[in-house]
């Protein structure tokens, strides 16, 4: 076991790889008086700042406000892999939102990735895309899983091919003792995903959003023209979008209790030697295996071996965020022991009770967005974007979502922590199995 911290935050950007590769800095004004639009978005990560961009490319006066930087938590820490579907089996939700709807969420996965891609193209994104990923497998199972999951995309359409590999193949690829296999596929990628949200930001500024930095907000009062306080300032609008997700606090009684932010880590090693980065992922693919638990890891632009994992339901992270993902790390690639870590850093993902994420109205005025339980990078494009159809006439995707019921965590404010932190051990022990 490993001792657990609160992790220590500023309202700059955290330690990161990703802080300190960025393409710019950003200064965006802090919010100082009392300013109308049409919408707010509150959140500057995947989610607002998407939502943003996709409201200004229509035309929409709106505002975005954001705590402290653009991209500042889950969006600008992540691993940086683009995976594509959304959510955990949408076959469970079939009563609400019928055969239409699950098939809807299917093909919207596939779209989310295809966002990514045109945004980068039609911006001129700096930020390091690169496609090919690969699942790779600990148990004989896992493999099974993996063939039924290459069966699957076929069926829903996915143009691309998914290939199964034994562990030789693998190897081409990804070259560790450690995997019986994988699954690879060219759909999904990696990115610098504070680079990307970045650029986002500013196309959005570019079509005319105004962007707000260290604009915190402290309250969010209802009405026909509903009203966001911020520390120094306010907007009024016609409707709000609220994109905090695991940070967005207390703000929302109904929110919070429906979202777990849970931590997760990443290390980022002094930049490899090329021969010995090219060994030991020839194929620079992004990598994820199957456990509740998961590692993930890929190579940066520059060849540092980018590693994460250690999710748990604490919302704490380990004392020392280094030593125990260099010792997971090392035990895929023994090679790496020793290698110097220039970067270590956790961040907050927000987890729902049934791992789909949540959007819905608060009120007419007031809508949502949150909770991609660890799984956001593309999902959070196309909800951006079905946000931004439902504010310009268009509900019928966003009413897909909205119609999935979403349950609080048992427990209150005090023990739900506890509870998921014992059901998330009984998966650990299924998967150890």
């Amino acid at each position: 076991m490993f001792g657990l911290r609160k992790a220590r935050e500023t309202r700059e950007h955290t330690g990161s790889y990703y802080a300190a590769t960025v393409n710019r800095q950003t200064g965006y004004p802090t919010l100082e008086n009392d300013i109308e639009a049409e919408v707010i978005v509150v959140g500057a990560g995947f989610s607002g700042t998407n939502t943003a961009l996709e409201l200004a490319e229509r035309g929409v006066d709106v505002v975005l406000l954001e705590a402290n930087r653009i991209g500042w938590g889950a969006s600008g820490r992540n691993g940086g892999q683009i995976i594509g579907g959304i959510g955990h089996d949408p076959e469970r939700f079939e009563k609400h939102i019928g055969k239409d709807g699950v098939a809807a969420i299917y093909q919207m996965g596939l779209e989310a990735r295809d966002i990514i891609r045109e945004r980068v193209e039609r911006y001129n994104i700096d930020c390091d895309l690169k496609w090919g990923y690969c699942d790779v497998a600990l148990k004989p199972r896992h493999m099974k899983q993996f063939a039924e999951w290459r069966d699957f995309e076929k069926s829903i359409g996915n143009r691309h091919d998914y290939t199964l590999l034994d562990r030789d193949e693998l190897k081409q690829f990804v070259n560790s003792e450690r995997y019986l296999g994988g699954l690879l596929n060219y759909a999904n990628g990696h990115i610098h995903p504070l680079n990307l949200c970045l650029g986002e930001a500013q196309a959005a500024e570019g079509l005319g959003a105004r962007i707000f930095e260290q604009a915190r907000v402290v309250d969010l009062v209802h009405g026909e023209r509903p009203r966001v306080v911020t520390e120094r300032g306010s907007v009024t609008a016609g409707k709000v979008i609220l994109c905090g997700n695991a940070y967005l606090g207390g703000l929302v009684d109904r929110m919070a209790s429906r979202v777990l932010p849970s931590s997760s880590s990443i290390i980022a090693t002094a930049p490899l030697a090329p021969e010995l980065a090219k060994k030991l992922m020839p194929g620079d693919l992004a990598v994820c295996d199957p456990r509740t638990a998961l590692d993930y890891f890929r190579l940066s632009a520059d060849g540092r071996m980018l590693f994460g994992g250690l999710s748990n339901y604490t919302g704490l992270e380990p004392a020392d965020v280094e030593g125990v993902l260099r010792r997971k790390m090392e035990r895929v690639f023994p090679e790496l022991e020793g290698v110097a870590v220039d970067y270590a850093w956790s961040g907050l993902i927000g987890i729902g009770i049934n791992r789909m994420p949540q959007l819905g109205h608060l009120s007419e005025q007031v809508a949502y967005i949150q909770a991609y339980s660890g799984h956001g990078v593309a999902p959070t494009h196309i909800m951006a974007r079905i946000t931004a159809e439902m504010v310009t006439g268009k509900p019928e995707r966003f009413n897909v979502f909205s119609r999935i019921p979403h349950w609080p965590f048992p427990g209150g404010k005090w023990l739900r922590r506890p509870a998921l932190a014992v059901g998330m051990s009984w998966y650990k022990l299924l998967d150890a199995l």
